[in-house]
């Protein structure tokens, strides 16, 4: 598709998607959550994406749902037609497509994240946020409450204590504050920002099997839930057993004894092991 409140450049091995609203603070429209989710489906297609970086342009990283047109606006994106009980919110909608990723994500936040600004990075695998960045859970004050699943990702990043102080003051915080409560990783000066994310993408491209990384990803995601480690240890054994059995295992190896970079050629896109995935499908259902 065409993206309009998007921008799509692969280099590298790293795809950098920019939320490409810069005159709306990059408000969220029903169109941007399409957008994305186009654009993640692209990428999971595409072997020669590595690693995806999500940021914003001009000062912002993504100023919340755009409600210009009014409080009707909150639900904007989802599945209306539904009705009540079957609704699905399109931050919602666009969460669970970042969950589903085989690729690893990292969110650049340049600037001022926040409600679906700032609760669409929690399925992303690192954040990294400018010294100019702030980010606010502000639904309480807005009359509604947290939505694009975070109230399952938001507690398990942060603990409930902090998750619940966020959420119910409502307040703007600073970077500073998100890096105490463990919300982002790093802070680092706005020129730094999209440096700092690409050597981290770079890093993952040429020196891992992509492989390894889908798995990895989808293992510890999942493993969030279990109810005891012999649910980890079981699809460990099965990982373990299958990448050790194929190429990129022979050349991780061959390639530390011979001191070079490795060079694996195991494909996301089609060679997953035949367990994958070992979860129950429930996408957008």
């Amino acid at each position: 598709m065409d993206y309009e409140q998007l921008l799509y450049e692969v280099s590298d091995g790293v795809l950098t998607l920019t939320l490409h609203r810069p005159e709306k603070l990059n408000a969220f429209t029903t169109r941007m959550m399409v957008e994305l989710i186009d654009a993640f489906d692209r990428a999971d297609a595409d072997d020669a994406v590595r690693v995806i970086i999500i940021t914003g342009s001009g000062r912002a990283f993504c100023a919340g749902a755009d409600i210009s047109g009014g409080s009707s606006n909150f639900v904007g994106g989802g599945e209306q037609s539904r009705g009540v009980d079957e609704h699905r919110d399109g931050g919602g909608l666009l969460a669970l497509r970042i969950f589903e990723l085989k690729k690893p994500i990292i969110a650049a936040i340049n600037g001022p994240a926040v409600g679906v600004g700032i609760t669409m990075t929690l399925p992303m695998d690192i954040r990294i946020a400018s010294t100019s960045a702030k980010m606010g859970f502000v639904f309480a004050k807005r009359g509604i409450v947290p939505e694009a699943c975070s109230s399952w990702f938001l507690p398990r990043l942060v603990g409930i204590s902090q998750a619940v102080e966020w959420v119910y003051t409502g307040r703007i915080f600073p970077a500073g504050e998100a890096l105490t409560g463990r919300l982002v990783s790093r802070v680092v000066p706005p020129e730094e920002l999209l440096e700092t994310a690409q050597s981290i993408a770079r890093e993952i491209c040429t020196d891992t099997s992509a492989m390894s990384v889908t798995l990895s990803r989808q293992m510890f995601w999942r493993m969030m839930t279990a109810d005891h480690p012999m649910e980890a240890h079981k699809i460990e054994s099965k990982a373990v057993l299958w990448t050790a059995g194929n190429s990129d295992a022979i050349e991780g190896v061959t390639s530390f004894l011979q001191k070079r970079r490795p060079q694996f050629s195991l494909r996301p896109s089609s060679d997953m092991p035949p367990f994958y995935p070992w979860w129950p499908e429930r996408r957008f259902k």
